[in-house]
This record gives structure tokens, sequence and C-alpha cells, in this order.
């Protein structure tokens, strides 16, 4: 197995699409320490169906892509991030195809297909798989370069901070059984989202809002994190995990129908299935409030008879596949589907070149807030984002930092009784988030959940898992010699990250008083020109501030 170095010139945690392409775009002379939590192709890029959105057909322009996520984007985009991914987004795909990603074609030319909210035909894909076919060409890549090297099953635990806690020197990693300390130049912080705050989610395991946890608990700035994005259509079969059934689905051509065959969606927006996420969720959840007893148990359905059978075969094998593994065929049955958490508009606020608000901390893809999805994402921006962004790491800047010199010190505590605790909370949060500020919420449902996650918060400050991992007793290596420390430790660390990011989306989301994209509230329906403002948050500290700030 390998030995973590007690440095490295620059640390990117996290292995999908963001981190890996920023691995690639960092300077090949720098010792580069790619952090994982799991094994390579598990995080939520390689889940990705749909595809990666650039307008590079002579029919589409930037100007069209940039109009078109301003409008999702409900108001609060900031127009300079905007203009920077879509003028790159033909740069961006040139790089991924000269590596070798094979996107469908159509003759010579790159397919594209059309989704919700885009005016033109724009989003490039490879079959129904594209973040796997994106992902799997990076970690080739990856794989080859001398000067990274990768560790997997590793848990970032915290920031390792200067003195004056401005500046950013290394993070604490928990692997093989030891908690390491490790100096850096740069830290990148690519952890993905945090899905799994949620009951229902289309996010894998990993997606616990980790970077966005250590870099709050760090002080660094966040932004926007009351808004989050429920998929409408996410399979609901008894047995099925929350699989996503791409909205490549509605664009080439699926009705979205209830029970008695009706395409309600039109009842709610004059685009129907093709509407933005956040109305299709909201249309679905409120007809089925409407038309159902218990809304939470039931579905709607996904009928993808009106596209031709060859199209379907061509477009989506994937979703034929693991539909028939839950015994839906496809081309002569509805396919259940209903909304689940999906992607987190908000994150640690960062500039056009991915510093956040704590210089050598750098933060990209959906860990990062760059402005760029606004209230609501459009859809298949989420790819797009992590390579133009994470492109601008060729040229970071990186310092020499010193190692850390720490002495290794053998542990052998046991903490059964904490992990009890610890496993209720993590079974019980997400169902409460689910219910508190899940599609539809209100203040008195958030502040009720609120109390409740923050005496968990209060409880668990007195655990001795929770004092190691957040850097209590100081800076020391531990290595543990109980046989289950380390699988303990890696729950309380998701668990603790999970408290933190529900309190900090909560909170948001109270904050806020008003409805807006992936945030609506029925105590607040209406949109305010007051809320045109991005939600900043330091410490325990909210804000308003101007979309350019």
């Amino acid at each position: 197995m390998n030995q973590i170095p007690p440095q490295f010139d620059v640390i990117v945690v996290g292995s999908g699409a963001a981190g890996l392409y920023a691995c690639l775009c960092l300077p090949e002379h720098l010792q580069v320490g790619l952090i994982t939590k799991d094994t390579l192709k598990i995080g939520a890029s390689d889940w990705a169906q749909g595809g990666i959105a650039a307008a590079i057909d002579p029919r589409d322009s930037p100007k069209l892509h940039f109009a078109d996520t301003i409008k999702a984007g409900a108001g609060i985009c900031d127009s300079t991030a905007v203009d920077f991914l879509v003028k790159n987004a033909a740069d961006a795909i040139a790089s991924l195809v000269k590596m070798g990603v094979a996107f469908d074609r159509k003759g010579e030319k790159l397919a594209m297909t059309l989704e919700a909210a885009h005016s033109r035909p724009r989003v490039l894909h490879a079959a129904d798989t594209t973040g796997r076919a994106i992902v799997s060409t990076l970690t080739a890549k990856v794989l080859e370069r001398p000067n990274i090297q990768i560790f997997s099953e590793a848990l970032a635990l915290s920031l390792w901070l200067d003195r004056g806690r401005t500046s950013c020197r290394g993070i604490s990693v928990l692997y093989q059984n030891q908690i390491h300390w490790i100096g850096a130049g740069a830290v990148i912080l690519a952890t993905g989202g945090g899905g799994q705050v949620f009951a229902q989610t289309t996010n894998p395991p990993v997606s616990t809002g980790d970077g966005v946890a250590l870099a709050w608990r760090a002080g660094a700035m966040l932004r926007d994190l009351e808004f989050f994005q429920f998929h409408p259509t996410a399979l609901t079969k008894i047995g099925a995990p929350r699989f996503l059934i791409s909205e490549a689905v509605r664009g080439e051509g699926a009705h979205l129908v209830d029970e008695t065959g009706d395409r309600f969606a039109f009842k709610y927006h004059p685009k129907g299935e093709l509407a933005p996420r956040d109305v299709v969720s909201r249309a679905i959840f409120t007809h089925l409030q409407k038309t159902a007893p218990d809304p939470s148990k039931v579905n709607v359905y996904l009928d993808l008879r009106p596209i031709a059978p060859d199209r379907i075969r061509y477009r989506f094998p994937n979703i034929i596949q693991v539909c028939q593994q839950f015994g839906i065929d496809v081309f002569s049955e509805l396919i259940p589907v209903a909304p689940a958490a999906h992607y987190w508009m908000g994150g640690v606020a960062v500039d056009t070149k991915n510093l956040t608000s704590i210089d050598r901390l750098y933060a990209i893809g959906e860990t990062a807030s760059t402005g760029v999805h606004g209230a609501n994402r459009l859809a298949s921006n989420s790819l797009l984002e992590c390579i133009v962004f994470a492109a601008q790491l060729s040229k970071v800047k990186v310092e020499a930092i010193a190692s850390a010199d720490l002495p290794i010190i053998n542990y052998g505590g046991s903490w059964d009784e904490e992990f009890k605790q610890i496993l209720m909370v993590r079974q019980e949060l997400p169902l409460l988030v689910w219910r508190s500020a899940g599609i539809c919420r209100t203040a008195l449902g958030m502040n009720k959940a609120i109390d409740l996650i923050q005496s968990w918060r209060k409880e668990f400050a007195n655990f001795e898992t929770v004092r190691i991992i957040l850097n209590q007793s100081g800076d020391r290596n531990l290595k543990f010699l109980a046989p289950d420390a380390e699988k303990q430790l890696r729950l309380c660390s998701e668990t603790i990250n999970l408290l933190d990011i529900a309190y900090l989306i909560l909170k948001s989301a109270v904050f806020r008083t008003e409805s807006r994209g992936g945030h609506y509230r029925t105590d607040y329906s209406q949109t305010s020109a007051d809320w045109q403002v991005h939600t900043l948050i330091a410490g325990d500290c909210w804000r308003k501030s101007n979309l350019e700030s």
C-alpha cells in the first residue's frame, strides 16, 4: 500500500471530473497528491448521464448559451462567471476530444441533443453515460502521470491553516487506520456535492458535503447554500436506488404522465416536461398532492414509447439495462419516477481562478460556488463548469511549505457507545432534512429541524471521536489499534459533515424569505426583487451580497 508523504506541492481532494481534470491541468513539474475517499470512478460525475453543454454548432452561439444559463438561474447568476463559462466551452470540448473522450457523432460532426431550458440542441453525449466516458478517459490520463500519486479510500478530515487562519498549509487525512497531517503549497477541494443529506437523492453514497463542511469550519466564505436542485425523474421502483432517468429522455421526446396518462406538466408551465427542473419537480410534487392520498409514497411516469425504439437503444442503453434489472421494459412499460435531490448550486465561494477566501485554498466543481448556476442550474452545465474552471489551475502559484514533522502516536481507544448514537443520527438526519428542506419549505418546519440538528451537534461536541477528527487535541499523527477504529471514524466524519451542511442549508433557507429557483417556500411563495442577491455565510453570520461581489 502507498505511504502518504509528509508534503506535496498540491493536494487535490476528490476524483470526479473536476478533481481529475485539475490534476491534469496542474503543471507537470509539481508533485500532486490525489486524495479520494473511495476508489476511482465512484463520484457523481461518473453517474452523469445527459451530457455536457457547449455552443459549438454553427446555428448556436455562446450568446444564446449565456442567455439560457442566465434565464435558468432565476436572476442571480454572476454574468462575469457565465460569460467566462460559455466563451471557454468550445476549448473545453476540444480538450476532451483530444484526450480521447468518445462523444457520439452524427457523420463527421459531434452529435448534440436538446435538453430542458436550452434554446438550441447543444448537449454533447456519449450514449447515456457521458460522465462515465469523461471520467474513465481522465482517470486513464491521470494514471499515466508520474507526478501524481493517488491515495484511494483516504478521507480528508480537516484543513491545516497558518496561525493567522488566513492561509491553507495542508490537510489531515484518515488513511490505513491512521490520521496523517500533510503539508501542501495549495489544497484543491473537489469533493462533489452533498445530496446524501436528503433521504431521496440521485447522488452516490460518497456525496456527503465534505469539502463544503471542511471549508466552513476553516472559516472560508460560503454562498447560496439554500439552492438545491431536485431532479424531477428519479426511478422509484421498490428495491432500486434512486437512479436518475436522464433529462435527455424528455429532450428526445418522452412524455411525463400521471397514472391516468395525462401529460399534467403543461398545467404548470407552457413547456410541460421540458420546463426548468425546479418547475417540473414542483409540478410533480403539487400534482401528487392534489391527486394522491399520500404523495410521499406515489409517483408519476415517464413514457418512452413516443421515441423510436432504435433511437432509444442508441441513446439510452444504460437506462434500458438498469430498468430491465428491476423488471421494467422501457419499450412497452412506463417508468415510475419522482423527484430527488440532485445538484447543489451553492458551495464554497470562489473567483474565476477557483480561489476561495482563504489563501492557497481552492474549490472546483459542485463543491464550489462560481456564480454560474444561480438559483437553478441549466441542464448539462455542471460537467462543463468542471472542465472550464479546472483549466484555470494551470496558472496556479504554489509556494514552498514546510512538512508536517510530527510523531506517530498509537491510540487504542474504543467508541462503541458513541458509534451507536452517530449511526442513529446518520440514519435519521436525511429523513429530517427531506421533510423540512425538500421541494417545498416553511419556516416552521425548518426551524424545528434546526433545533434538533443543533441538539445533535451539541451532543457530538463531547464525543472523543469528534474531538479527534476536528483536531481538538493538537496536531498529531495518530495510529489506531482497534480493528473497527477507521470504520467508526469515517462514519463519524461523514456524519459531522452532514450535520454541518444540513444546518447551513436550513439556516440559509430560513434566511431567504422568498421563493427562487431551487428554493421554494410555501410561506413566501413569490420571488422578491429585494432578494436578487447572493446569500453569503462566514462562520455563523449570514448576510446578503450584490451579485458580482
